[in-house]
């Protein structure tokens, strides 16, 4: 085995050495023999021996010449695809030796849909033969009938056709259709299964923008037009045309002939966006999201192979995609937490496609309205360049943040989680007939479900978690591991009937708390266990422009990138929930959050009015967020992480130490810290159970390693993993930039 790094060597003769890698969790790759009459280069993917198996990968380079040559195997085949270009797989070793993963299981991502590999696949399809009509079916002895009639006409006309849809647009059964290619009166062809992508319009006029979009937008097309890497912080308030200005610099990027990728931190984001893009290119892009279907994931990364698809809206997952000649990356709502993978390889995306970026060499866009402490501080320090959009487009006004002190307020009735203050607000624009936001981030109908008798607490048996009760699907789930679980008819404990209460809201109780109060009021829950694809996000976002909605009760999805022109409340019911738990970019995710959501108010001509319900209105948070003080919010919290060495005025990695014993996952734990590095600048927290300390049936532990701003962590890393054996049965994942301490 061997760590050889990918290279540009010329191709290998038949017969000679070249190194292979595998979508595997390997350490490097493995040499093999090309095969006799087959010349191979690096990236050419193909299928080679392994043990009894035959598994495909790619050719990563020279071979290191470590396996003797009898028990050098010979590759089976080179597969009928586009090579592998040059920078993905300088790509994938950059990820591995960042983020300390195996190389193929890097591979395994860039090549997650195997069968896209393979030929594709085709269906047949009819047409009418030259001389086909009835005279000429008479010439050849052919007996007229008015069904086959009717097929010769309809074959006659537009394209090739399948024989269903030949025979639906005839009448007929697929047997005459059948029986018309037997006696040669048609002729079958083989199509794609799938229309290809159609190319984005570029004589197409954008939508009019305000001279602060024009000015971000020209600078952004300058910057593609320059070639060359770099980054952009595209910073606009919530509702200032972002979208429309980096729209502009795809269009360029296109008319340079290259490709533009753009992420998005949840495909609940992209059904409004997808209509706008299609209203400013003419068509659709490709998508890339775990709910298309296994042909459309073929479908699509074949054509990305093959240079056909130009412009992908995506997943985080849509950055190890094929791109033959990737040209621009957008990262839309560039903070969201969204874009950090946890399990598998552990990477954030947003900072993977700025090394993508820098490998390519071209140019790449990061946009938001609440841009990350990490972000801001690097335009601060000269490395990333910025372009502001102060105001919301076409004149709205940003709206009126009010906050709801829970503890000098009246306090909301028993069982209820509306404030007076909020209540009225509520009454008042169901009143003037526009729409309403209730924002709660928590799924289900309640939290935690306890007996009133003994009080045990329904547990996740699987993770340290409670299980969230769904009263609506009438089950309790955990929402770590998915554990279902119905609602036992006594208690386990006391053996109580009936004893179980829910305690604390979710959104299915507050809309039952909105529905008692305006009975006529059209509700709606838009949550993640209520979006269940892109179909039904579409769907209940025109439900909503359709103005069939009158409030929307919502989890964090509802505050990303939504337009609603007649929403002009919102309420904010827990606005301290994102502030328990200490962790280090609490406050700044908080903010982000509530920022987010109070943008959803007010965007059209119609004011806009938010209502935050807090016990702490005195937290810097919430003065930022009432003052409008973003800038303010994070020069403080930049200071306080800068006198406490915290990120980004520092390093960290996490070790997560887990298996099914715990016992054991404590030893190795223990033998990490004592193995802990040391030195200037250098030091280890824990280890410490996990706050989830029991997740999916193992037993976890953390260890922190925290240096300063340059030091390279990953050096350090390998040598500290690389001095404590680890049993077979225990796993150390490493997190190198954690951004969640769970």
């Amino acid at each position: 085995m061997s760590m050889e790094k990918t290279t540009t060597a010329t191709a290998a003769a038949p017969g000679a050495r070249v190194a292979v890698l595998l979508p595997l969790p390997l350490a490097g790759s493995y040499d093999y023999a090309a095969p006799r009459g087959t010349a191979l280069a690096p990236g050419d993917v193909v299928r080679v021996p392994l043990g009894r198996r035959e598994l495909l990968g790619v050719v990563w380079g020279a071979a290191s010449g470590a396996i003797d040559e009898g028990k050098l195997k010979e590759i089976a085949a080179r597969l009928d695809v586009p090579p592998m270009p040059e920078v993905e797989r300088r790509f994938v070793d950059w990820v591995a030796s960042y983020t300390l993963a195996p190389p193929g299981a890097v591979l395994r991502m860039a090549l997650s849909v195997p069968e896209a590999l393979e030929p594709p696949r085709l269906q047949r399809a009819y047409r009418a033969v030259a001389g086909s009509a009835e005279s000429g079916a008479s010439e050849r002895g052919v007996k007229s009938t008015p069904a086959r009639r009717r097929v010769l006409a309809a074959a006659a006309e537009g394209p090739a056709r399948t024989a269903t849809d030949l025979a639906r647009a005839a009448g007929v059964s697929p047997g005459v259709v059948a029986s018309l290619a037997e006696l040669g009166l048609l002729e079958a062809v083989d199509l794609p299964t799938q229309a290809p992508f159609k190319d984005p319009d570029l004589g197409r006029a954008g939508l009019a923008l305000g001279p602060d979009q024009r000015a971000a937008a020209d600078a952004l097309t300058a910057k593609v037009a320059e070639g060359g890497f770099g980054v952009t912080l595209l910073d606009g308030v919530t509702g200032s045309g972002k979208t429309e200005v980096y729209f502009e610099a795809i269009a360029a990027t296109l008319a340079l002939g290259r490709q533009a990728l753009v992420l998005v931190p949840e495909i609940a984001l992209t059904a409004q966006w997808l209509e706008r893009f299609e209203a400013r290119f003419g068509v659709a892009p490709a998508q890339w999201h775990s709910d298309l279907t296994q042909a459309e994931r073929r479908f699509t990364w074949r054509a990305m192979a093959e240079g056909k698809v130009k412009v992908v809206v995506g997943a985080r997952s849509a950055l190890f995609l094929p791109f033959p000649d990737l040209g621009l990356i957008v990262v839309d709502e560039e903070h969201d937490s969204s874009f950090k993978q946890e399990d598998g390889v552990i990477y954030h995306a947003r900072d993977m496609a700025i090394a993508r970026a820098r490998l390519g060499a071209h140019a790449i866009v990061l946009a938001s309205a609440t841009p990350s402490l990490e972000t801001v501080e690097n335009v601060r320090r000269g490395r990333y360049a910025s372009l502001r959009l102060p105001d919301r487009h076409g004149g709205a006004a940003p709206p009126e943040i009010v906050l709801v002190d829970l503890k000098k307020t009246p306090p909301p009735t028993r069982q209820s989680w509306l404030s007076p203050p909020l209540r009225e607000a509520l009454a008042a624009t169901l009143g003037a007939r526009e729409q309403a936001m209730l924002f709660l981030n928590r799924r289900g109908y309640a939290p935690l479900t306890l007996c009133r008798t003994c009080g045990l607490r329904l547990q996740c048996p699987n993770c340290s978690a409670w299980l969230v009760e769904h009263r609506h699907a009438g089950r309790l789930q955990c929402h770590h591991c998915g554990t279902l679980a119905t609602l036992p008819a006594e208690c386990p404990e006391c053996h109580a009937r009936g004893s179980f209460a829910a305690c604390g809201p979710g959104v299915e109780r507050l809309a039952e708390e909105v529905q008692a109060l305006h009975p006529e009021a059209r509700l709606s829950i838009m949550a993640s266990d209520t979006l269940d694809g892109p179909t039904r996000v579409a769907e209940f976002i025109r439900a909503i422009e359709a103005r069939e909605v009158d409030v929307l009760i919502g989890t964090q999805v509802v505050a990303k990138g939504h337009h609603f022109p007649c929403l002009t409340l919102v309420g904010v019911v827990d606005a301290d929930l994102g502030l328990d738990g200490g962790e280090l970019r609490a406050a700044e995710r908080t903010y982000q959050l509530l920022a987010q959501v109070a943008g959803r108010a007010g965007r059209a001509a119609l004011p806009g009015k938010v209502l935050v319900q807090t016990t702490q209105p005195t937290h810097p948070v919430m003065r930022a967020l009432a003052a409008g003080d973003r800038d303010g919010f994070l020069a403080a919290e930049a200071a306080q992480r800068r006198r406490g060495a915290w990120p980004p005025f520092a390093r960290l990695a996490a070790l997560i130490v887990s298996g099914p014993h715990g016992g054991e996952v404590e030893r190795v734990a223990n033998s990490l810290a004592r193995a802990a590095p040391r030195g200037p600048g250098i030091s280890v927290l824990g280890p410490a159970p996990a706050p989830l300390a029991l997740l999916r049936g193992r037993h976890r532990q953390r260890l922190l390693l925290k240096t300063e701003r340059g030091t390279a962590l990953q050096p350090i890393l390998r040598a500290w993993l690389a001095a404590v054996p680890v049993p077979h049965a225990v796993r150390v994942q490493v997190d190198v930039d954690p951004y969640s301490f769970a």
